[in-house]
């Protein structure tokens, strides 16, 4: 499908333009549990919550939301099924491979935020890439979190600093939010303004711990696959209800 061939998703009229995240963050929880429930092995879910991904990226392209943030691949997802890890590595890659004319004919700007030196090679290659080739491109910014942990990103930016400390670069009361975002994954994007998270799980589960501070939660019981516009529509109706006050009156 072209981008001129595409479902174009008109925003729903009980929504203020005015007042939609500028940011989403997703959690797309529930993969396994939608495969099991039809009798199918885990990795059919995880090809479904692709599609799923790509809905939802669309969506957000076409209501205006500038930034979309994916939990692709953790951490502690290592400690899956081997079967499962390699068939998540493989379907990385594959979607890379074939989803990268459309982002570019979209104007789709993707990034990538984790320890990416721990992937293969071969889907390293093709992060690369793909952050290369749509490096300039204007539209929404579509970042996937991949080997990531919030716990681990922190850590990391500790060491950078206090390396720099050491070697006398730094002084320690130089340190603030700013500089310690700048070593971030995430340096240089803006901070999630909502985290939707599906299958009601209530836990973040080591996501964007830094910069979640002040993220509303959104949390359905739909699994990740049955994820559509329609529920993304009613994420941001309990969106736009909510006074957003940051600590203050």
């Amino acid at each position: 499908m072209t981008a001129k061939q595409r479902v174009v998703y008109e925003l729903p009229a009980d929504l203020d333009p005015n007042r939609l995240p500028k940011h989403i963050a997703v959690i797309m929880d529930g993969n396994g549990r939608w495969a099991k429930r039809r009798g199918w092995p885990r990795t059919m879910g995880h090809r479904q919550g692709v599609e799923t991904l790509k809905e939802l990226l669309r969506c957000c392209r076409d209501w205006g939301i500038e930034a979309l943030t994916a939990y692709a691949f953790s951490t502690e997802n290592w400690g899956r099924p081997l079967e499962e890890v390699d068939f998540l590595m493989a379907l990385f890659e594959r979607v890379l491979m074939r989803e990268l004319r459309e982002m570019m004919e979209e104007e789709v700007r993707i990034q990538f935020v984790g320890n990416l030196n721990a992937l293969p090679a071969s889907l390293q290659a093709k992060i690369e890439e793909s952050m290369q080739s749509t490096r300039n491109n204007h539209g929404i910014v579509f970042n996937v979190a991949t080997n990531y942990g919030g716990r681990q990103e922190i850590i990391r930016a500790c060491r950078e600093i206090a390396t720099q400390v050491q070697q006398g670069q730094l002084n320690p009361d130089d340190i603030d939010e700013v500089l310690f975002e700048k070593h971030l994954y995430t340096a240089g994007l803006s901070h999630p303004d909502l985290l939707i998270r599906t299958s009601g799980e209530m836990r973040i589960s080591n996501f964007l711990l830094w910069q979640m501070a002040y993220a509303e939660i959104y949390v359905t019981d739909t699994l990740w696959p049955d994820f559509d516009s329609s529920e993304f529509h009613q994420a941001l109706c309990s969106y736009q209800k909510r006074e957003r006050r940051f600590g203050k009156v």
